[in-house]
């Protein structure tokens, strides 16, 4: 019994009274944001819990109230100030972190140096694609150098699915004189297993865009996890 009161005393503990490798702030300066656990990132943001509890201790509750920290994430600033701990000022700071993150991936990929890791596109494409409640499709348009030129939303759809036009995908590959393009498009569903559908139109767009010179260097399907890749499936 004793132990266990220990423990219960240690978990209310402030964060300051921790040991200092294990204090989330610490952590991060010493070993990296890598390093952290949500529970732990979301600490570092808020700063201070409620009464009786840790930062940490917030941040594993509005883990536990969301789902998960995508589920956090994507709830819109009214949705997120409602929660406990949290408030307007929170929220908003919340939500502008994330449209910097957004961004800085935005200027990352725009810098006009060549794309040289496209995962870093699919990490760009799930941020702009992930929490929509429908489907997009959409296509970063490359130079002969794969620096980007463009980003740009093409067909929308319901929950289950937006329908493809390849020629009017052609038509913005030439208007942007793009000589690559990558393609993504996100699945409400949270799965990022490409369709059939999926197959059949990647290969239908590759065909249509060899006839005006412009290669697809890939097809990122966003769900939940990792972006999946259709080149490195062998799909292209």
């Amino acid at each position: 019994m004793a132990a266990a009161a220990g423990r219960a005393d240690a978990g209310a503990m402030h964060i300051h009274d921790w040991p200092e490798g294990e204090r989330p702030r610490e952590k991060l300066l010493a070993l990296g944001a890598a390093r952290l656990s949500d529970a732990e990132l979301l600490a570092v943001f808020l700063g201070s819990g409620l009464r009786g509890h840790s930062a940490v201790d917030l941040g594993r509750r509005l883990l536990s109230e969301a789902g998960n920290l995508r589920a956090l994430l994507d709830l819109p600033p009214p949705a997120l100030a409602r929660l406990p701990g949290l408030g307007p000022a929170r929220a908003s700071a919340l939500a502008g972190a994330l449209e910097l993150a957004t961004r800085h991936l935005a200027q990352g990929l725009a810098r006009g140096e060549a794309l040289t890791e496209p995962g870093r596109a699919g990490e760009y494409l799930a941020r702009r694609l992930r929490a929509l409640p429908y489907e997009v499709f959409a296509c970063l348009f490359l130079d002969t150098r794969h620096r980007v030129i463009a980003f740009e939303e093409l067909f929308r759809g319901t929950l289950d699915g937006a329908e493809v036009h390849p020629r009017e995908v052609v038509q913005r590959c030439l208007a942007h004189h793009a000589a690559a393009v990558i393609l993504g498009h996100n699945h409400p569903s949270g799965s990022p297993e490409p369709s059939a559908a999926d197959r059949a139109v990647t290969a239908r767009l590759k065909q249509a865009l060899a006839l005006v010179e412009v290669r697809v260097l890939d097809h990122f399907i966003i769900g939940d996890g990792a972006p999946c890749s259709m080149a490195r499936l062998g799909a292209l």
